[in-house]
């Protein structure tokens, strides 16, 4: 990705984003938006990163390994770790039996009613899967827009983007408006030149994730992960 400068108010970079704790009065770190846990090694250059204080970032840590191994699962139809096609998932489910009992738990297979064929089914926890999609949502705004967004969202939303009709997918895809973003925002740079931009959505890594941070309510970030989870935060 691109390296690019931001010139937003200085006064919205003084608390965290996820607890609003004032980030120079506790220890802090650079957390990657979107999480690195969701990416594919190598990781691409100038990866986003936003300060925010180290409890924070820690108490996600297990949700993210959680839903890393899920799409893992999901994406190679078991949660066999050699059948996995990223090694990290690999390693995640031999270090931890725990771990591949709970995903193994979410998976149920059926029989489809007109050729009886296999059909898997994954229910993952939702509020893990949730905190994380929220994590990175935050981060995007924030990394964007400049903006906060410190209170909670009016909505949180995933769905595999095979399950949605025509009209559902081309309504989601669409993320483009002709709204321009705050002037010394990261997202009008973006706008005006084109870096790491494709039809409005911020590509982060090739058919691994891209996302979009559209100002629609108050804000509403998008994100699609492995071209197989479509994600939606809306904050009004």
């Amino acid at each position: 990705m691109d390296q690019i400068e931001e010139f937003v108010d200085e006064r919205h970079k003084g608390w965290c984003v996820h607890c609003a704790t004032w980030i120079d009065q506790v220890e802090s770190n650079r957390d990657h938006v979107p999480s690195k846990s969701l990416l594919r090694k190598p990781y691409p250059e100038n990866l986003p990163t936003v300060d925010v204080c180290k409890s924070c970032n820690e108490r996600f840590s297990v949700d993210e390994e959680y839903f890393a191994a899920v799409i893992g699962c999901v994406l190679s139809g078991s949660t066999d770790p050699d059948r996995q096609h990223d090694s990290r998932v690999h390693r995640l489910l031999i270090r931890s039996p725990k771990l591949r009992q709970r995903i193994e738990n979410a998976r149920t297979e059926s029989r489809t009613l007109v050729d009886d064929e296999p059909r898997i089914l994954w229910v993952p926890e939702r509020e893990r899967v949730e905190r994380v999609i929220l994590k990175n949502a935050r981060g995007h705004a924030y990394y964007e827009y400049g903006e906060p967004m410190l209170e909670p969202p009016a909505r949180i939303w995933f769905t595999p983007l095979e399950l949605l009709k025509p009209e559902e997918r081309s309504q989601f895809e669409d993320v483009q408006r002709n709204i321009w973003p705050e002037v010394g925002s990261r997202m009008l740079t973006r706008v005006v030149t084109g870096q790491d931009l494709w039809d409005g959505w911020v590509i982060a890594q090739d058919d691994v994730y891209r996302y979009a941070v559209v100002p629609e309510g108050r804000l509403m970030v998008r994100s699609v992960i492995h071209e197989y989870l479509a994600t939606e935060v809306l904050w009004d």
